[in-house]
Parts: C-alpha cells; sequence; structure tokens
C-alpha cells in the first residue's frame, strides 16, 4: 500500500490526486513550488516505474508546467528528480523569477521556509483545483 514520506508529508500540502500521482504544494511562500508523488511503491527512479506509470506521469508534469506557466508567469520552471535526502520518487515544479531572492541558484537548502499565510494559501488552493485535471 502507497504510503507518503514523512518529509514530504511534512513539508507539503495536499492538492488532489491525478491518475498516477498526488499533487502537492511545498508549504513555502517565497517559491511556487509543486510536487508530483506517483503512488507507487518502492520506487525511487523514474526508470524503475513500468512504461506505461513513465508516461503517464510525463504527462502529469506537462500538465502540472502548463498550468504553473498560466497561474503564475514565471521567467522559468525548474524541473528536477532529485532524491538525494528523500529517496521516495518525486518530481519538483518550481517558477522561477529573476527577481526571487536565489536567482539564478538552485532552491534547495538555501532558505529557511516562509509557510503561506492562511488566506494567501486557501486562494492558491483554489486556483490550483480549478485548473489541474484532479480526480474526484
Amino acid at each position: 500500500m502507497f504510503e507518503l514520506n514523512e518529509v514530504l508529508a511534512r513539508d507539503s500540502i495536499f492538492v488532489g490526486s491525478l491518475p498516477l500521482s498526488d499533487v502537492r504544494l511545498i508549504n513555502d511562500s517565497q517559491f511556487p513550488w509543486l510536487i508530483l508523488v506517483p503512488r507507487r511503491d518502492n520506487v525511487s527512479e523514474i526508470y524503475q516505474l513500468h512504461l506505461d506509470d513513465r508516461q503517464q506521469l510525463m504527462a502529469e508534469s506537462c500538465q502540472v508546467a502548463e498550468i504553473m506557466a498560466e497561474i503564475f508567469a514565471p521567467d522559468k520552471l525548474n524541473i528536477a528528480v532529485i532524491g538525494n535526502k528523500v529517496r521516495q520518487l518525486h518530481f519538483h515544479h518550481i517558477a522561477r523569477y529573476a527577481s526571487d531572492a536565489l536567482w539564478p541558484e538552485p532552491v534547495w537548502g538555501k532558505l529557511p521556509a516562509k509557510p503561506y499565510a492562511s488566506e494567501q494559501l486557501a486562494n492558491l488552493l483554489q486556483k490550483l483545483q480549478q485548473k489541474l485535471p484532479l480526480e474526484q
């Protein structure tokens, strides 16, 4: 049975489910940042997924990227699978701006997270849930 890594659970907020992956918002208001977490056990790398799941993950990643581009209008989207600290497969999608505090450097481990204010979070979740093709 699929179980979400405790670090991912602690650091992110559930947005909704796509056919393969859960969409989660990293709770850091400095960077619009979504992760896709395929609901598959014991997988840390994309190549470990079955071919159909790999293709589905890429389709979901493109959907998330398109919606992030529409909502956030970033200068660049950083899309990556790293997993050095959290082994469970998760696919980062981070909207970046030339004006952000870390541009052009990576965001990982550089600044402490600034959680979303409750109203800001509610508004963002509503926008994302309206745009993403989430399962009901």
